[in-house]
């Protein structure tokens, strides 16, 4: 990596908010949230659905994901300035899906009693700084290293008691309130 490379504090924090913000939209299905993350034209591959332009990529994720429950996780940002206004990075990620549909397959597979999967891999993602000076997600690819089929009966986990998402929770002071 070249000193050229290397990206000032602040745009690392940007874009490393912009990829935290994509994981948590993904999670809790908020696909208008979701769709304010990518620059008009952003492009995508390797996913299990169709997706051309962002509009595509919401309408395909946000139908794909309709039945499950998703964990992702996203670390290890490799961030690197490629010009004034653009960004290349990498994350390490894994997530978790699991479903109740039993005739799922996953990306043309169908292992008997599987329920979900455990995949690990990577983001590749480019990164503009649009005319309003926020970072955006221009392009995005998924690719995995490994997926591990969850097999078995299916448990429907008991209802926790524990607190309900907070979206809002990182919002400016002034325009939340707790608990809403």
């Amino acid at each position: 990596m070249t000193q050229d490379s290397l990206l000032d504090f602040a745009d690392h924090q940007l874009i490393s908010r912009l990829k935290a913000d994509y994981f948590f939209a993904i999670d809790t299905k908020d696909w208008n949230r979701l769709r304010g993350l990518f620059a008009d034209g952003a492009r995508f591959e390797g996913f299990p659905f169709a997706s051309g332009g962002p509009e595509a990529f919401v309408a395909g994720v946000s139908t794909w994901l309709a039945r499950m429950r998703s964990v992702h996780h996203g670390m290890m940002p490799d961030l690197r300035a490629v010009g004034p206004d653009l960004v290349r990075g990498r994350w390490t990620m894994t997530d978790y899906l699991t479903w109740t549909d039993r005739d799922f397959d996953y990306k043309g597979f169908a292992v008997p009693g599987m329920y979900g999967i455990r995949g690990y891999g990577y983001y590749d993602e480019e990164y503009v700084r649009c005319q309003d000076a926020r970072w955006r997600i221009s392009f995005m690819r998924l690719t995995r290293l490994w997926i591990d089929p969850l097999r078995g009966d299916y448990l429907q986990p008991p209802a926790y008691d524990v607190p309900s998402v907070e979206t809002r929770w990182l919002d400016p002071v002034g325009e939340r309130t707790l608990g809403s």
